[in-house]
């Protein structure tokens, strides 16, 4: 299957990522990770530019658009590791008064009783679907604070008092988009990098181990970029589970081998890699990540066997 974007997907994902290069910079990230705090001021320029409302009718005071366009901005999201719960959000803008301008901050809890800024939401939305129920934060009583690996996504985890359910597939592929976006910045700090870096009197890009990193990158986060762009255009849940975990992989593994091409000052403060590696970490934790995945593709072959 062949993409090809429209002009019109082309100029919504330059807009987002030029508001978050105004917006959400390496300056602005090095602060966020510094002094760790939703910046509300962004989340309403979010809203004013409709990324909360990409999918809500126009007849709703929506955009009016689908699920493509949605993947590509959480892709922009996630290239700049923008913090906040932003799946949650989206997912909630028409059902959660504020949440499509940006006034709202809507946090979800997952199915393992996980969630993410907790103590900046406004509202919990205790199944993190488009049609579930959400309360205030009393909803969260008995929150315990975890520790979390990455510095930009606090995280609690509470008591579950319902019975498990399957994640929102909207919810796992826009996860998926945001792990596209970071996995594609992984492999652009690579290359950059190996194209700088000198040793022997050469660029390090010109060892053919190098090559291969960056190599290896690149295939991956395209393979998952096919599957998120077809996931979004099908919506079929095996398609979804199969992106989620691709672009899991893409982000994962390419950020590890993005620190394999920075050597040891990659996993260094000053350095931004290791900050992609951390959020990559906590989002395979989210909605429909690794084994719900599996499963979940396990039970389609099966079935399919059956036939």
């Amino acid at each position: 299957m062949r993409f090809r974007l429209t002009d019109d997907q082309r100029a919504l994902r330059q807009g987002v990522r030029d508001l978050l290069a105004r917006r959400f910079d390496r300056d602005a990230l090095r602060a966020a990770v510094e002094r760790p705090a939703l910046d509300r001021a962004l989340w309403r320029e979010l809203g004013a530019a409709g990324f909360f409302a990409l999918r809500l009718p126009e007849t709703e005071g929506g955009v009016g658009l689908g699920l493509p366009e949605a993947v590509l901005a959480f892709e922009e999201a996630g290239r700049a590791l923008l913090p906040g719960p932003l799946v949650a959000t989206h997912l909630a803008a028409g059902r959660v008064p504020g949440a499509a301008e940006g006034e709202t901050v809507v946090t979800t809890v997952d199915a393992g009783g996980l969630v993410e800024w907790l103590a900046a939401a406004d509202v919990v939305d205790e199944r993190g679907g488009e049609g579930g129920a959400a309360g205030g934060n009393g909803d969260a009583a008995g929150a315990v604070a975890l520790r979390s690996v990455d510095p930009l996504t606090p995280l609690h985890r509470v008591p579950r008092r319902s019975r498990r359910t399957a994640s929102e597939p909207v919810a796992v592929l826009l996860t998926a988009a945001e792990q596209l976006g970071t996995a594609t910045r992984a492999c652009e700090l690579a290359v950059q990098h190996a194209r700088a870096r000198e040793q022997f009197g050469q660029p390090i890009g010109a060892f053919q181990a190098v090559k291969h990193l960056c190599a290896e990158l690149l295939v991956r986060v395209e393979v998952a970029r096919a599957a998120v762009y077809a996931a979004a255009v099908t919506a079929d849940p095996a398609d979804v589970a199969a992106a989620r975990l691709l672009a899991d992989e893409a982000a994962v593994r390419g950020a590890r081998d993005c620190l394999q091409v920075y050597g040891g000052m990659g996993f260094t403060w000053e350095a931004d890699v290791h900050l992609l590696l951390k959020r990559a970490w906590v989002r395979t934790r989210r909605a429909g990540g690794g084994t719900e995945s599996e499963e979940l593709l396990a039970r389609e072959l099966l079935s399919g066997a059956g036939r």
